[in-house]
This record gives C-alpha cells, sequence and structure tokens, in this order.
C-alpha cells in the first residue's frame, strides 16, 4: 500500500463524520492506538496534542483510530484536550483498510488488538510512510520530523 493513493473511508468522529477524501491538499498523520484513557494511549495522544501547533503549522492534520465508541472518544478528547479528532472505528473498517489488527499477547492471552501504527498520507491522497509497532516515547516528533521531510 506505501505508495499507492489510500481509499476513501468514512468514520464517525469527535466532529461529526470523517472522511478521507476531504483532507486532500493537506498532510494527514492517521494514528492506530489500542484503547482510550489507558497510559501508554493516553502519553502517545498527549505528545501529538504538545506537538500539534508545530504539525499545523505544516499544513498537517492528525487524527487518532481506536475501536472504542464515539461517547468514550469524547470523554478521552475532553479530559486530555486532543486538539485533533478521534476516529470511532468499531467495525474494523479503516483497521483493515491499513492491516493493523494482530494477535497478540496480554496477561499471558493471545487477544486481537490494534498493533500501535501510525500512516502519513499526503496531499494527494497516497499513503507516504508507515510506521508498526510504535514505542510511544518520542514518536509523535519522529513523526513531526518527517513531515519537515516533506
Amino acid at each position: 500500500m506505501l505508495n499507492q493513493p489510500v481509499p476513501d473511508f468514512e468514520l464517525p468522529s469527535t466532529s461529526g463524520q470523517f472522511k478521507l477524501s476531504e483532507f486532500l491538499g493537506k498532510t494527514l498523520i492517521v494514528y492506530f492506538y489500542p484503547k482510550d484513557a489507558t497510559p501508554g494511549c493516553t502519553t502517545q495522544g498527549m505528545q501529538f496534542r504538545d506537538r500539534y501547533p508545530e504539525f499545523q503549522a505544516l499544513n498537517a492534520v492528525i487524527v487518532g483510530i481506536s475501536r472504542d465508541t464515539l461517547k468514550s472518544h469524547e470523554k478521552f478528547k475532553a479530559k486530555f484536550e486532543f486538539p485533533f479528532d478521534l476516529l470511532a472505528d468499531t467495525d474494523e473498517l479503516a483497521c483493515s483498510l491499513f492491516n493493523v489488527i494482530k494477535m497478540k499477547k496480554m496477561y499471558g492471552k493471545e487477544v486481537r488488538g490494534i498493533e500501535r501504527s501510525t500512516f502519513v498520507i499526503d496531499s494527494s491522497g497516497k499513503l507516504v510512510h508507515e510506521w508498526r509497532g510504535v514505542k510511544v516515547e518520542g514518536h509523535a516528533a519522529e513523526v513531526l520530523d518527517f513531515i519537515k521531510s516533506l
């Protein structure tokens, strides 16, 4: 899928309805995370929040996606004052499109979950970079550095 156009998709978002094709002309950062209000996901969201003005200055839009409900997203977003939208992928539409559902070990058990991943879609709608199995610490800065290089 790298260097290919990303198929258009729609998901419920904390500001209404998200439609990928409405972001042509901007750089779009799509980050997938396992679960609202968990320690790693909170830290990751806060790092993107804290660098948000720098992303905005580069005409970049950030969206976070998990399988949580819109109601859960709205609480998570409000509590940590995220300036970007969170998308509810309860049917795993985008998760399937980006192939981020993996079998993971949790407390010794195999569970299906989202592999923390980030994707950059350029202004023409083409996937130009991906990070899979993301480690939270320093990731937002790494994504910002990549956007600066475009």
